[in-house]
């Protein structure tokens, strides 16, 4: 007797939960950039050009106006580009999605609408409990630029920036050398005839190896001194040339101080950057020489650093000039913003693709590390401890 047929495929009787369960729906979004207010803050989180690749694939951006023009890109370059501009603050917080480069004052979270997305910078050691209780009051979900990961497991924009910021620390230092008041007048360089200037670097992080190429690059002695071995190998390797290197010994460093017209810092910790350079290092230093520290707004790396403006950006200390600003790369805002842009415009197609950002962090593990706000809910460990906040694990939560 032949087996009856079943009404049914094979595929249609295996359970289809988990199928189910992974369903991307494309979804339009509505994007609001306000003005930055912070001091000194110039950087845009989009550019025009980003702008036109996420009008194109049907989302609305809203601008408020002037919002870009301190980066170098005017209401006419964002109007073109397809962008919507408003001089209504509050309807540009009152998007979905709110794309901001510093974190929002309280102010402003009182008029951001409850369950927005907030994509912005963190910058945990400036914040208060006030700023986290107005995020829990709005249900926000929030997440921060810093702590976002991509494929290979590394920060990217964290990344970027670093990278600015140790180029343009040998910039700002050869600069000094000529215009800061009791500088030396030298060429950071290497001209036919005189000894090369000589640089010391100490850390060998990112910032530290474009640090690192930039000198290099303009024909200076550098010397580059860092606690792990790996990363000084690293270093070399990237940079493809043998230089001098050290682990942090205190009578390699004074002596290489001594002698030194720079010297770059670029050492951060887990809360506060360790103190390598002390006051009587700093004494024993050339007069006229110059200290850029990156690593200021975790307290600093040389004991002698003070916290600087970009207005008045120097300071004298013992004969030497110290540079402690601690944003350096908003210091190049049209840059700093390209390369910002750069990384959220894939993002931001990727969150509409995956049908919002709730969606995708269930899909993408380095956008989840960037969460630490879900639905007003604190899920930071990081900030929990910070703060003495409670938390909850970001995978209870989502389903």
């Amino acid at each position: 007797m032949a087996k009856p047929k079943s009404p049914f495929s094979k595929s249609q009787l295996l359970p289809q939960e988990e199928t189910l369960e992974i369903t991307k729906q494309k979804g339009e979004l509505l994007i609001g950039l306000p003005k930055e207010t912070y001091f000194q803050e110039k950087r845009i989180c989009l550019t025009p050009d980003a702008v036109i690749t996420i009008v194109a694939n049907g989302h609305k951006v809203i601008i408020e106006n002037g919002a870009g023009n301190e980066a170098g890109f005017s209401d006419t370059d964002y109007s073109e580009a397809g962008a919507q501009l408003t001089n209504d603050t509050k309807k540009v917080f009152g998007c979905p999605i709110i794309l901001k480069v510093e974190p929002p004052t309280l102010e402003e979270i009182e008029i951001i609408n409850p369950k927005t997305v907030l994509i912005s910078a963190l910058q945990l050691k400036t914040r208060e409990k006030e700023y986290f209780d107005a995020l829990a009051k709005k249900k926000i979900t929030a997440l921060a630029f810093e702590f976002i990961k991509d494929e290979e497991h590394s920060y990217p924009v964290v990344k970027s920036l670093s990278e600015i910021a140790g180029t343009a620390s040998v910039l700002i230092a050869a600069e000094l050398m000529v215009t800061a008041e009791n500088g030396n007048g030298l060429l950071l360089g290497n001209i036919s005839g005189m000894p090369p200037a000589e640089v010391v670097i100490i850390g060998a992080g990112t910032v530290g190896e474009f640090a690192t190429r930039s000198a290099l690059g303009l024909g200076a002695n550098v010397k580059v001194f860092d606690s792990s071995l790996t990363r000084l190998r690293k270093l070399q390797t990237n940079v493809g040339r043998p230089l001098f290197t050290s682990t942090l010994q205190p009578k390699n460093l004074m002596k290489a101080l001594r002698r030194c017209d720079v010297a770059i810092g670029a050492v951060r910790g887990r809360n506060r950057s360790p103190i390598v350079v002390t006051t009587y290092m700093v004494e024993n230093m050339k007069k006229g020489a110059v200290i850029i520290d990156v690593s200021v707004d975790m307290g600093g790396c040389f004991e002698t650093t003070e916290m600087t403006s970009h207005d008045n950006p120097t300071i004298l200390k013992y004969g030497v000039i110290h540079y402690g600003v601690p944003n350096i790369p908003a210091r190049y805002p049209k840059t700093a913003s390209i390369s910002i842009s750069n990384i959220f415009t894939p993002y931001l197609l990727e969150i509409a693709d995956c049908g919002g950002v709730e969606n995708m962090i269930r899909f993408d593990s380095g956008l989840k590390n960037g969460l630490y706000f879900y639905r007003g809910i604190l899920t930071n460990k990081a900030v929990a401890e910070w703060f003495d906040m409670s938390y909850s694990d970001i995978n209870l939560l989502i389903f």
